[in-house]
């Protein structure tokens, strides 16, 4: 299936501040911080840096009396950086006395999300789940029920382990805890708007870490609702193992239009980049042609063509130029976001890849003449040549955005015309 065939499916609207999930809005890119919420300037600073990164929504732990109490703070010190990105405040356990206790907690926050499978336990489950729902009607917030496959509602689990042991055929315990999971979610949004709380108001997650179990979960949870779903394999991992598995598991139910919102739950490397996980969130969108973030640089993989390092430089160089740019060039250059640039290290591809680039080098391999032409929307302009071909090209790109994407630029109000970003369908 092309992404041009990919329909989106058919969701309410969900507001969280200026963000709208679901109802065919764009799907919403969102992550978590990683610091202790009570240190108020620390956590500000790292969600700033993960909106800035390009992250819609931010989910913050609001886990202590201490941390509930510095949330208000929180946003007054991101609205005072201009920094208008929703923050989340993510409860289990005590939600319900924190929200209670801490009235500027609950206002400051854009949206709450609710686990029900630690909401409560026994006959305090429904009081304290209760709670936190009155709490969202009274401020009018939205609420994200995120069930858990490592908390699941234990109680429901064994009910259903009951009820499936007295079938004629059983099913097996796997498939009885995926439907536990699916099974939270929807009674609890059911019970949410029992007590008030409207269903436009309501986003459900059935997180899990197995990429086949996601992918099940998923397709059952989207045929038996119609509240947006957020997205993410729980406790995907680190590095490379991470980047892999979520990209497995969400990309097939994307491309099934199941997904409203997305995270990319990676477990950083010691002393690592937090805003990884936005990053890798974004190309996951834009290479499935969802969305668009930032210009797409298409290099080649190298082979014994191309012994020289020169043209993984300039790759890696100009991939780093145009992403450290958009911040800037989003407001100034409406549409650079769908811009291709192609940087290519041989006569083989080279001239082919560099033509259907909005603007591509081709790069001498081993052998080749000393040489680098350059095209500009299919035509060759110039020829590079000496030691300073990385900064001749850079300067061509800035002047290709500027002049193309600039106040009058031609591809100002559009994609251009030889952009892979399919526009899609619509779901009605």
């Amino acid at each position: 299936m092309a992404s041009s065939e990919i329909r989106r499916r058919p969701t309410r609207q969900v507001r969280v501040g200026e963000i709208v999930i679901g109802g065919g809005a764009p799907i919403v890119v969102q992550s978590m911080t990683n610091t202790d919420t009570a240190d108020a300037v620390a956590t500000a600073r790292q969600v700033h840096e993960l909106a800035g990164a390009g992250s819609e929504l931010v989910r913050i732990t609001v886990n202590t009396a201490e941390a509930a109490a510095k949330v208000a703070e929180i946003r007054e010190r991101l609205d005072a950086l201009g920094c208008g990105v929703p923050l989340v405040g993510d409860f289990h356990f005590n939600g319900h006395k924190l929200l209670a206790d801490h009235p500027g907690c609950a206002q400051a926050l854009a949206k709450y999300r609710i686990n029900p499978g630690n909401v409560g336990r026994g006959a305090k489950r429904d009081e304290q789940f209760a709670a936190m729902i009155e709490f969202a009607c009274r401020y009018g917030k939205p609420v994200r029920i995120g069930v858990n496959w490592g908390s699941l509602d234990q109680e429901l689990l064994a009910r259903l382990m009951d009820e499936n042991g007295r079938l004629p055929q059983p099913l097996d315990g796997q498939a009885v805890m995926r439907e536990a999971l699916i099974a939270s979610a929807l009674e609890s949004a059911a019970r949410a708007e029992e007590l008030g709380l409207a269903g436009d108001r309501i986003v459900l997650s059935c997180k899990v870490s197995g990429v086949q179990d996601l992918v099940v979960v998923y397709r059952a949870l989207s045929r038996r609702c119609d509240y947006p779903l957020h997205l993410g394999l729980t406790e995907a991992g680190m590095g490379t193992k991470g980047i892999v598995a979520s990209t497995a598991a969400m990309s097939v139910l994307l491309q099934e239009g199941i997904g409203d919102t997305i995270r990319v739950s990676l477990t950083p490397e010691p002393g690592g980049d937090r805003t990884r996980e936005v990053v890798v969130a974004q190309e996951i969108l834009q290479t499935m042609g969802l969305r668009a973030f930032a210009p797409m640089v298409i290099s080649c993989p190298g082979c014994g063509r191309t012994t020289s390092t020169y043209f993984q430089e300039l790759s890696a160089k100009i991939q780093s130029y145009l992403r450290s740019q958009m911040p800037r060039w989003r407001e100034r250059y409406p549409g650079v976001e769908y811009m291709h640039v192609a940087v290519m290290g041989c006569v083989v591809n080279g001239p082919g890849e560099s033509r259907q680039a909005n603007i591509g080098i081709s790069l001498p391999g081993s052998g080749e003449r000393p040489v680098a032409p350059v095209y500009v929307d299919g035509e060759k302009t110039v020829t590079l040549k000496g030691e300073a071909i990385a900064e001749e090209f850079q300067k061509l790109v800035e002047n290709y955005v500027r002049t193309r994407y600039g106040e009058g630029g031609a591809l100002r109000r559009a994609p251009a015309a030889r952009n892979r970003t399919i526009p899609l369908k619509s779901a009605v």
